[in-house]
């Protein structure tokens, strides 16, 4: 039966792959991508050039309320028709040019600033030292998990159980992990599951760019279409004035036809790379980790009492950090340290039953090594909240170029027909999500000001949440500026530029899919 079904599943992928026209011919030349850097850096420097090009202005801001269930939240948001040019003596509207190299004593942060501003901004709870340090954190606690070989040993003990039957992981992990985004806004939390799962699809004959899309992907789309998530939607609906949770049957359709879409292309790709692993913008970058398996001995050896030990701690950390998420509300402090927590547990039975050889001195060196992995993705973070700096910020009441632009495109929406005022909304949530990445920032910033919009253009507010929902959640998966992202890629040793040349024709599908359910939304009167 399990044969069969395989195989009327291996036949309906190959139809839908002549219908839709997805098979290509392999291009032996590429274009080479810039570093991640590079483009980052290009970026600044546009964003510096801007600053003496747009008058700087500021937001007046209030205190919201609004329930969620029994319980009543805050929100500081700005207020519409606040917004006003900072001008001279003279009257005129000012620009503050950031400067090539400042300092805070004289004229602040410059544009060469961005990299250290970026890495220190922020706080533990969030934005870029929080998410920097996140990062070392995770990829330490996992050094010491790969230094013990058991996951190794379990990808081999995996691999030979399902073989011939690998691509129907592919669907089971991406609706686990969509679900996950859906129920309680999981992102971050994607970076610890992506270093076991890139070796692991990597190992099955796939690449890394699978394992991101199962990940990372499949949060962000499942954060995107959620009907409860409480980071992003609830905080949305709450700012506008649309009771909070409500829309809920439309959403859970969303989400299962988003999903499903997102399944599909995940497995066309898997299919295509495993006919020619060459073809992967990733491939690369992979021999990394095909070097290592190369090395191990995990595919022969028997699997051992200790390796289940340690494979066990990692499950028991999972359910550990879904519970801390959903019951007691952690976030990065708290499953940082779950997993240190993991890493600890790991490399102590490690030496119990001298896995690799582990000794004590060995989980100190594999940390060690392990944070050292992850550097390279660390200052990627800060470079990429470097850009938000260079901008002035996201400090609606400090005058800033930001602020202009974000009331400059609000504007733009005013005075147009219903369909295309959301459409609109839409491409402005999608767009400012560059710059302002943050879904609860984002939603403070923006619906203030949408919704009143969306009453001006007649079409629901609810509509309005949804503009600014999948907006924000679907363009998580390509902007430089989210450390989630970059954290993600990191880990799997995959330059963003890289993964932008594949994820480019995803948010082709993601764009198409979500101008239908927008449009839907404003005929059947979505409320």
């Amino acid at each position: 039966m399990a044969r069969r079904s395989v195989q009327l599943m291996y036949a309906a992928l190959n139809y839908m792959q002549e219908v839709i026209g997805i098979v290509e011919k392999q291009k032996k030349k590429t274009i080479q991508m810039p570093h991640t850097y590079v483009i980052i850096f290009a970026v600044v420097v546009l964003c510096a050039v801007l600053t003496y090009l747009i008058p700087v202005g500021s937001f007046q801001t209030q205190e919201v309320s609004y329930m969620v269930g029994d319980t009543e939240k805050t929100r500081t948001v700005i207020v519409a028709d606040s917004f006003a040019y900072e001008l001279d003596e003279a009257g005129n509207r000012v620009r503050s040019g950031v400067p090539i190299f400042g300092t805070e004593d004289f004229g602040g942060q410059g544009m060469l600033n961005y990299v250290f501003e970026g890495l220190t901004s922020g706080d533990k709870t969030g934005s870029a030292v929080g998410i920097v340090a996140f990062i070392l954190v995770i990829g330490g606690a996992f050094g010491i998990v790969m230094r013990t070989g058991a996951v190794d040993a379990g990808i081999h003990a995996m691999i030979r159980k399902t073989k011939g039957r690998e691509i129907i992981l592919i669907p089971v992990l991406f609706t686990l992990f969509s679900l996950g985004g859906a129920v309680f806004g999981m992102g971050e939390e994607a970076i610890p599951f992506a270093m076991v799962i890139v070796p692991l699809t990597i190992a099955m004959g796939y690449d890394a760019v699978v394992a991101v899309c199962v990940t990372y992907v499949a949060t962000q789309i499942g954060f995107a279409t959620s009907w409860m998530n409480p980071f992003g939607l609830a905080i949305a609906q709450g700012i506008a004035g649309v009771p909070v949770l409500s829309g809920a049957g439309f959403r859970i359709v969303m989400w299962i036809v988003f999903t499903a879409a997102g399944v599909i292309f995940t497995m066309l790709y898997a299919r295509k790379i495993k006919r020619d692993p060459t073809s992967s913008v990733a491939y690369e970058s992979d021999a990394y980790y095909r070097g290592q398996m190369a090395q191990s001995d995990a595919a022969s050896a028997p699997f051992t009492l200790g390796q289940g030990l340690v494979l066990l701690t990692i499950l028991v950390t999972i359910i550990w950090t879904v519970w801390g998420v959903v019951v007691e509300g952690y976030y990065i402090p708290e499953i940082a340290s779950q997993f240190f927590v993991m890493g600890l547990a790991a490399g102590i039975i490690g030496c119990i039953f001298h896995l690799n050889g582990m000794r004590a001195s060995d989980i100190a060196s594999s940390f060690q090594s392990g944070a050292a992995d992850l550097v390279g993705a660390a200052l990627v973070v800060g470079m990429a909240q470097g850009i938000v700096i260079v901008l002035g910020g996201t400090d609606p009441t400090t005058p800033s170029v930001m602020n202009t632009i974000l009331y400059t495109l609000g504007n733009l929406l005013s005075g147009v027909p219903g369909v295309l005022a959301a459409w609109l909304m839409y491409v402005f949530q999608s767009l400012f999500n560059f710059v302002v990445v943050s879904g609860s920032g984002q939603a403070a910033l923006t619906m203030p000001i949408m919704a009143p919009l969306a009453d001006l253009a007649g079409i629901t507010r609810q509509v309005a949440v949804l503009a600014y929902q999948l907006g924000d959640g679907l363009t998580n998966l390509i902007v430089p500026t989210s450390g989630c992202l970059l954290g993600v890629l990191g880990v799997a040793r995959l330059e963003w530029g890289k993964w932008a040349k594949f994820q480019i024709k995803m948010q082709g599908m993601l764009f198409v899919l979500s101008t239908i359910f927008v449009v839907v939304a404003v005929m059947i009167g979505f409320a």
